[in-house]
Parts: structure tokens; sequence; C-alpha cells
């Protein structure tokens, strides 16, 4: 008879995102009682708005390059398969 080897699998991670604070309480304790849970962590998601030199230096670039037409326009999903296919 074969045998198998089990091999440990990696855990997996679920990102919940929650607009009301008032339900986290409740949900980590909700979360703990399940079976399988590992960990319950939280942590604050930041919006970082902010743009790199060199990604405002691309920007001002392709912002040039479309003033001067220098780019490639679609205006439908056939016309932009149209161009694929010349390619």
């Amino acid at each position: 008879m074969p045998t198998t080897t089990l091999t440990p699998s990696r855990p997996i991670q679920m990102i919940v995102t929650l607009e009301d604070k008032t339900k986290v309480a409740d949900i980590k304790k909700a979360l703990r009682l399940i079976r399988g849970i590992a960990s319950v962590r939280m942590a604050r998601v930041k919006d970082d708005n902010q743009i790199s030199p060199s990604l405002h230096l691309r920007i001002k670039k392709a912002r040039k390059e479309y003033a001067n037409g220098e780019t490639i326009s679609c205006n439908t999903p056939e016309e932009m398969q149209k161009y694929f296919d010349s390619l």
C-alpha cells in the first residue's frame, strides 16, 4: 500500500476592510472561535497619495507626448485589437 506524505500547507491570509469601527471587536471574537484560524491581527490602511519624483517626470513626459500627438489612441476595443493585429 503506498504511503502518503502530508506536506504542511502555507497559511492563507484573508484581508477584510471594515468601515464600521464598532464591529471590530465582535468580528475578532467571532474569528477566534473558528477552527483553523491561526491569528487575528489588525492594521490601519494608509493611503499614500504621494507621487515619486520619477513618476512625476514620467507623467509630465506622457502629457507632453499626448499634447504633441505622439500617442496612440483607441476609442473602442475593436480599434485596439486592429492596432495590436497591425504590430
